[in-house]
């Protein structure tokens, strides 16, 4: 079992850019106006749903994005961040719901940020989170079908399909992400406190490394897992 003094928290390297700070770096970057912002949920990246003003001589109205600044640990690989961005086109050519890059005034998918931060400003996809719905799902097992089916074919589509000199960048060991990684869990089981589902997590990481770990090399990696962190 784990205890607070086995493991240190980690430092994070998450942005901190404030809305007027976003706002100057979409016009900084990418050249557009931004009318509307407001940040959006996020683990170690910073998410703004920004809406910018048409060009000139467009129909009125304004155009919706997300300013995604990644953190300045996965900024410094670049090859990662673009075979990310590199799947979320392919995936949009291929018919599936993803967002796509709008290109930096230099023409660029992205841009490193005062040698910092990765910028980049991706299409809006409007919906429901699954979190919101979650009532839904024990009365409409139809939902989890649909998910179910959708991931399935995202996962057979990059398996098949996307081919990219830096995908193997996407393939990190150490990703916390990553389902085979329970075990690097116990660096945050400090967090639990002495909540009443600590033991029960505790439990399972165990189980995990006991009856899993040793049969881990036998299962087949999913693509949609290896990408989940692309939002």
């Amino acid at each position: 079992m784990s205890s607070e003094s086995e493991h240190q928290p980690q430092t994070l390297s998450k942005p901190e850019f404030g809305e007027k700070e976003a706002t100057e770096l979409v016009d900084r970057v990418f050249g557009l106006k931004v009318c509307w912002i407001r940040p959006l949920p996020s683990y170690d990246d910073q998410n703004f749903h920004v809406r910018v003003l048409r060009s000139k001589g467009e129909a009125e109205g304004a155009d919706e994005y997300v300013l995604k600044i990644t953190n300045s640990e996965d900024s410094q690989e670049p090859d990662l961040i673009e075979a990310q961005t590199q799947a979320m086109i392919f995936l949009s050519a291929e018919g599936f719901p993803s967002a796509t890059p709008y290109l930096t005034k230099d023409g660029n998918i992205m841009s490193l940020d005062s040698g910092l931060y990765m910028v980049r400003l991706l299409t809006y996809l409007p919906g429901t989170p699954v979190a919101k719905v979650a009532a839904k799902l024990a009365t409409n097992p139809q939902i989890f079908y649909e998910i179910g089916k959708l991931a399935a074919s995202l996962d057979k589509a990059l398996t098949e399909k996307f081919h990219h000199p830096s995908v193997k960048s996407l393939h990190r060991g150490q990703f916390i992400w990553n389902l085979g990684n329970v075990p690097l869990l116990d660096r945050y089981i400090y967090a639990l406190g002495q909540n009443q589902y600590r033991e029960v997590v505790e439990q399972v990481i165990e189980q995990f490394k006991e009856k899993v770990i040793p049969k881990l090399s036998s299962f087949r990696a999913c693509e949609y897992f290896i990408l989940s962190k692309l939002c």
